[in-house]
């Protein structure tokens, strides 16, 4: 009788909530993520001919992500991973200017990404009703808020010129994730980094547009993942 007790205990998958979740082929879920924007601002080489223009620099904002979970395991331990999603970014670009008195353009950028990132995801093994992961992948994401189409004459007024994005764009992105067992569900917490591969700046005629050589995305995203 005590020899049958032991071995009760001893059976985890009987006391873990969803005692067969590694041996599902597919699952699906939700996410609500929390990301800050920001650019990889690389200036022009000849920046120095800008007498007037003494620095630019992004200033990342907050913005967030709302998307669905497609997650096929090709292993126990291997799951690929697909995680549309639509964000809400925003950046900006601040302009120091010196001239009979210094002052700051501010060149906000907002974006609307549809993104479509594919994820190559390691678990763990699962410790009672806890576990981990890493994450690498690449996205895809189209912008549906890019100025790449506008048709604006270039203003002479420096506060009404604007600094258009293109609208396409695709990284690559790591990142780390904990993962608890609920009794219906699985609930997730994922810090992930992605960057940019593209030169996002469309170049005019223009200060701002002719002091930067390259912008490329930079975005940090916590999520919030719902799993059953």
């Amino acid at each position: 009788f005590s020899f049958y007790l032991k071995g009760q205990n001893n059976d985890v998958k009987a006391n873990d909530h969803l005692p067969n979740y590694y041996q599902h082929r597919l699952n699906f879920g939700f996410l609500i993520g929390f990301n800050r924007a920001n650019f990889v601002v690389n200036p022009s080489p000849n920046f120095d001919r800008f007498d007037s223009l003494k620095s630019i620099k992004c200033v990342p904002q907050p913005g967030f992500n709302l998307g669905i979970i497609c997650d096929y395991a090709l292993f126990k331990y291997i799951t690929i991973r697909a995680t549309p999603n639509i964000a809400f970014c925003s950046r900006a670009l601040d302009y120091e200017i010196e001239g009979s008195r210094s002052f700051t353009y501010q060149k906000k950028i907002e974006s609307t990404f549809l993104n479509f990132p594919v994820d190559l995801k390691l678990r763990s093994k699962r410790v009672k009703n806890f576990g981990a992961y890493v994450i690498g992948g690449g996205t895809y994401s189209l912008d549906l808020a890019s100025k790449k189409s506008l048709n604006s004459e270039i203003s002479p007024d420096l506060g009404k010129q604007i600094v258009k994005i293109k609208r396409d764009d695709f990284s690559y992105s790591a990142g780390v994730g904990t993962e608890f067992y609920l009794l219906y569900f699985k609930f997730a917490i994922e810090l992930k980094m992605s960057m940019g591969l593209q030169n996002m700046l469309i170049k005019e005629n223009t200060i701002f547009a002719k002091s930067i050589n390259s912008l490329n995305s930079k975005i940090f995203l916590i999520s919030f993942t719902f799993e059953g």
